[in-house]
């Protein structure tokens, strides 16, 4: 009698051959909770039941038998194949990257999407996806044993925040929508103008890294020059505005309607209007400059009065000298005009002949001219004894 041979069937392993019907353990987990309409979706599927060979990378999902399909409404991955992430993990995942719908996403006209749907996994997977649906995967984790997942998709609202740091500033735009192609940095248009150039810049602000959804733009304000490029026109005190548009709102909006986004900043320092300059107390000269430690009656003298802008830009401005003789009437007045540069300070003085002895008190003020009597400083007082 020859040797006995026992005939097998051969299995095609492609996990356990037998998982557990009665307590299917396979949770399928998502990257985030929500996703916008052009995000990159990570799917994990925790299967150890399904990890055939503990010395090799395995495979899930790729098959019509014990399909995963990943799906947005009408359109479908069906049969996509998940890698496990290492030898013996048991631990399987894919990437899908939504492609969204045809939408002219920052209002310049043109459509900033390309939707399609393709791929079979694990990673390389294109799927069309709405404004307000899901992506949802369905895992058929063994024969009439069905494991589903569902995760919303929605547009978001837009933020923006504007900050200022000395002589610039620097805005952000928060609007996961924009993240347009989740591998690499996109860019939005960000409105700049202010109260002292209406007309403005657009600059460009650079997602700050691959499908974070934050975009930054750094400015230069300027107290002098023009504005041009990233450089905004703006001295101390103007008011700015950034403003961006959002064409991607959730609802209660229609996929037609925009929001203007706005912040709002005040460039600096800002000053009160009598701080933008100093003003010292009149001291008295002759006419060679020499200090006076007394005044005679019909003898002639220099009123000398000092004033320092404490502002970056120049400022116009009238110093005005008025004497008041011991009744308190106003004996003299008189004034000098001009421009003073920025941070710097000028020495102004006027002549004037005490009539009568008595005591005197002259006053000094500061105003943006003769006709505008807006103070740029508090006035000063002293009191003076002519002989």
């Amino acid at each position: 009698m020859g040797p006995i041979v026992l005939l097998l069937p051969l299995l095609l392993a492609y996990g356990e051959s037998i998982p557990d019907y009665d307590n299917p353990y396979a949770p399928i987990l998502t990257d985030k909770q929500v996703y916008t309409w052009t995000d990159k979706v990570v799917i994990t599927i925790i299967a150890p039941s399904w990890n055939s060979d503990r010395y090799l990378v395995d495979s899930i999902g790729g098959t019509r038998d014990h399909s995963i399909d990943i799906s947005t409404g009408d359109h479908s991955l069906e049969a996509y194949r998940f890698a496990e992430t290492g030898a013996n993990s048991g631990i399987f995942r894919a990437e899908v990257t939504l492609t969204g719908f045809a939408h002219d996403a920052d209002g310049d006209g043109g459509t900033d999407t390309t939707p399609r749907t393709a791929g079979s996994g694990p990673t390389g997977g294109f799927l069309e996806a709405d404004r307000d649906s899901a992506i949802s995967i369905i895992f058929e984790f063994a024969d009439g044993v069905i494991l589903s997942e569902s995760v919303p998709i929605s547009w978001n609202l837009g933020t923006m925040t504007f900050e200022l740091s000395g002589d610039s500033a620097s805005v952000r735009v928060a609007d996961p929508d924009m993240n347009l192609n989740p591998d690499i940095p996109d860019s939005v248009r960000v409105r700049i103008a202010s109260d002292s150039d209406s007309a403005g810049i657009t600059v460009h602000a650079t997602e700050t890294a691959a499908s974070s959804g934050m975009f930054a733009a750094d400015l230069e304000l300027s107290e002098t020059a023009p504005s041009g490029g990233n450089r905004i026109y703006a001295p101390p005190g103007s008011q700015l505005t950034a403003s961006y548009d959002d064409h991607t709102l959730p609802e209660p909006y229609s996929k037609s309607d925009s929001e203007k986004i706005e912040a709002t900043i005040t460039a600096g320092p800002v000053l009160l209007p009598t701080e933008r300059m100093t003003i010292s107390p009149v001291r008295f000269a002759d006419g060679l400059g020499g200090t006076l430690e007394s005044l005679s009656a019909g003898v002639q003298v220099q009123m000398v009065g000092a004033v320092s802008n404490n502002q970056r830009v120049a400022q116009d401005f009238a110093y005005i000298f008025q004497v008041r003789n011991s009744a308190g009437s106003v004996e003299m007045i008189s004034w000098v005009s001009g421009s003073l540069s920025p941070e710097k300070s000028l020495d102004v003085s006027q002549s004037w002949v005490p009539s009568v002895p008595g005591t005197y008190t002259v006053e000094s003020f500061a105003w943006k001219s003769v006709a505008d009597s807006v103070a740029l400083a508090p006035p000063t007082s002293v009191q003076v004894i002519v002989e």
